[in-house]
């Protein structure tokens, strides 16, 4: 006679008994129980008990069953235990460890959403839209979110080799990262030219909607005390707190709907309007977005297209449409349990369709034609070569054209910031007509 373990025996009775009790109890709610499979998950955990190469505790065969419970729903839900816990919170206050780069699963590899900005991932190069398909040697297939996360982090100073694949590369590509601290600060802003003002967000966490709205009066302050137009940059911007999203949303409008949430539950049916005042006066915006813009972006971005308070340029958005909330349990650790779709005021749903840019902008780099002209034999190149003989260049002319270099320097590391500096110059002086 074959004997099993105690614990298992207990548990599956547990569950058998639950289940023959539960036979004749229904849910108004939910219907009956799944008496079938609970019988059925019984079973494997005996079986697996008995049989599994290895000694496995209860806990941690309960902790995978949640796991895969949760991870089977969609790619935002998953078990947090203590430690992915602590993550969350440190990644919502703005410092954590690790490469810097918001990550999802896709087809059982890891997906980069956006890498952020200033971390060891953007320098590595790291772009939204790369699937990492190996950490280290090891492949991914079949590891858990959590677990990839939890690899990438580590000891500052030491180093992680990211295999990965990319649109319209060849072949995969090895990019080796050092691990640092990661301070994410969610707020940059800079003058452009005299009287437009450049506002980068680069994740919305507890604080973003505040230091937001310091750094937009500082630039008013710089600009005598007015803006005559704004550039919002949310391009690899994974999201972050709904809250931050709508606070954000509510400089640049004065009254209306920002978003609303709907789900199964009363708590997950939520309406988040605007209060007076529009910070900027309704001088006029210009959002950037790209493919990592991703759920609080979203929501600004919609919410200002729908109110026509602002143009969006780039390319579509991530269309991630839905509202994740994170519930305690024991044992320190938590749900974070998809709960609600959130919709934009007009009532259009992000999920899957993403928001799609009012002016499209392709994926360009410009360059600049001394690259070119460096392949051509010129006269100066000839050994013994005249010297020009018509004096040295005056100061002016040094000035000007250390402008152009700049001009032509930041054209080539941002053509889409400038094409929204054009479109923005452009709505300024129609209203001013």
């Amino acid at each position: 006679m074959k004997l099993y373990p105690v614990k298992a025996v207990l548990f599956c009775l547990l569950i058998i008994g639950l289940c023959a009790r539960a036979e004749t109890v229904t849910n108004t709610e939910t219907g009956e129980l799944p008496v079938d499979e609970i019988r059925a998950f019984a079973e494997v955990f005996a079986k697996i008990k008995k049989d599994y190469v290895e000694d496995v505790e209860d806990s941690v065969l309960l902790e995978y069953a949640i796991r895969g419970m949760l991870e089977g729903l969609d790619p935002h839900s998953s078990y947090l235990d203590e430690e992915a816990y602590l993550d969350l919170q440190e990644g919502t206050t703005g410092e954590f460890g690790g490469l810097g780069i918001e990550v999802g699963m896709e087809d059982g590899f890891i997906k980069v959403i956006s890498p952020i900005d200033d971390t060891p991932a953007q320098k590595a190069g790291l772009q939204a839209g790369d699937l990492i398909i190996r950490l280290d040697d090891t492949p991914v297939k079949g590891m858990s979110l959590n677990d990839a996360v939890a690899r990438m982090r580590g000891e500052p100073g030491t180093d992680i080799t990211l295999t990965i694949i990319r649109d319209g590369a060849e072949k995969p590509l090895k990019v080796t990262i050092t691990r640092d601290v990661i301070k994410v600060k969610s707020v940059r802003t800079q003058v452009l030219e005299p009287g437009f003002g450049y506002l980068r967000i680069s994740h919305f966490q507890s604080r973003t909607a505040e230091d937001a709205r310091a750094a937009l009066q500082e630039l008013k302050q710089d600009n005598d005390g007015r803006l005559e137009g704004l550039i919002l940059d949310l391009r690899n911007n994974p999201g972050g707190i709904l809250s931050a999203a709508v606070g954000v949303s509510d400089l640049f409008l004065d009254k209306g709907l920002i978003v609303y949430t709907e789900g199964r539950i009363d708590d997950s049916r939520l309406r988040f309007n605007a209060k007076p005042a529009d910070l900027l006066d309704n001088a006029p915006v210009v959002v950037l977005v790209n493919a990592g813009s991703a759920s609080a972006s979203e929501i600004v971005a919609g919410a200002l297209q729908d109110h026509k308070r602002a143009i969006i340029m780039g390319q579509k958005t991530f269309g991630k449409g839905s509202v994740q909330t994170v519930l305690p349990v024991s044992n320190a650790a938590a749900l974070k349990l998809t709960t609600a779709r959130y919709f934009t005021p007009s009532g259009r749903s992000i999920q899957v369709s993403g928001i799609e840019p009012d002016v499209t902008l392709v994926r360009v780099k410009v360059e600049s034609l001394e690259d070119e002209e460096q392949n051509f034999i010129t006269e100066e190149n000839l050994s013994r070569h005249l010297d020009n003989n018509t004096g040295e260049q005056q100061d002016g002319d040094e000035e000007a054209a250390n402008t152009g270099q700049e001009t032509m320097a930041r054209l080539t590391e941002d053509y889409a910031l400038q094409q929204a500096l054009n479109v923005l110059k452009g709505l300024q002086i129609l209203g001013s007509e």
